[in-house]
């Protein structure tokens, strides 16, 4: 699979959020989009994701985003929100089996649920299979609405913020099984993270973003330096290798 983004640009009535971004990402990664809060982060999967529509082009497999029909798009891209405004008593298997949409039609296959069981022992939450969506903590909630972004198959899956609702120990989990569903499922994997340690440990691709443009991309060991998160970030840093990717210190007084 490709993305090609080309000179996007988005604007609110009152302010402009993306200016002039261009990428280019193709075959299976996971990519880790990084900036302070308001820079744009979501504004571009929104626009990458048709949700909003932006200056410029987004190409997927070098065909302009605009030219696939909403369930070849569903097909090619797949999307996690931050948080999911579903509020039905339907069960978590019901909740994951939406993800399929793209690929059925009105009836769920067999194949279909044993995907969605798949998937939720992926995650660790098969057993909650059962459970209430609506009565879930906001963690598991999280990790149900990430079954169901897998479940649909996509080449490109969306995420913003997809740990907020972790703990450490599940942030770590979950990021490194989005890494490894992405080499393994061959799915270019985009998401949203705030934590630079945990974006410098599991992503292979890194984006900083600034002001509504990016301001470093490439690697971790290319784009997490003390020079860059202290112009992204305005924090000072002490920047070391760990089992050869970057670690990020945070210097005493830099908040």
């Amino acid at each position: 699979m490709e993305l090609k983004i080309d000179g996007l640009g988005f604007s609110y009535p009152s302010k402009k959020v993306l200016d002039n971004i261009t990428a280019e990402y193709e075959g299976a990664q996971l990519v880790a989009i990084l900036g302070p809060n308001g820079v744009g982060k979501s504004t571009l999967i929104y626009c990458i994701d048709r949700i909003l529509k932006p200056e410029g082009h987004v190409f997927i497999d070098g065909k302009d985003s605009y030219e696939y029909r909403m369930k070849e798009m569903a097909q090619k891209i797949g999307y996690v929100p931050y948080a999911s405004s579903d509020i039905f008593p339907m069960s978590v298997v019901d909740a994951v089996l939406l993800g399929r949409h793209p690929h059925s039609n009105w009836k769920s296959t067999r194949e279909d649920v044993r995907l969605v069981y798949t998937m939720l022992k992926r995650l660790g939450i098969d057993d909650l299979a059962d459970s209430k969506f609506n009565e879930l903590s906001a963690g598991q909630h999280q990790k149900v609405m990430l079954a169901r972004g897998l479940v649909q198959q996509p080449e490109i899956l969306l995420l913003d913020e997809p740990t907020a609702n972790l703990d450490v120990k599940h942030q770590l989990g979950v990021t490194k099984l989005l890494r490894d569903i992405s080499h393994e499922d061959n799915v270019l994997v985009i998401m949203i993270c705030h934590d630079l340690n945990i974006a410098a440990k599991y992503a292979d691709s890194i984006l900083m973003m600034k002001d509504g443009t990016i301001y470093a991309a490439g690697t971790p060991e290319e784009a997490l330096t003390e020079e860059n998160i202290r112009a992204v970030y305005d924090v000072e840093c002490h920047v070391i290798e760990d089992e050869g990717r970057p670690h990020v210190i945070l210097r005493e007084g830099s908040l």
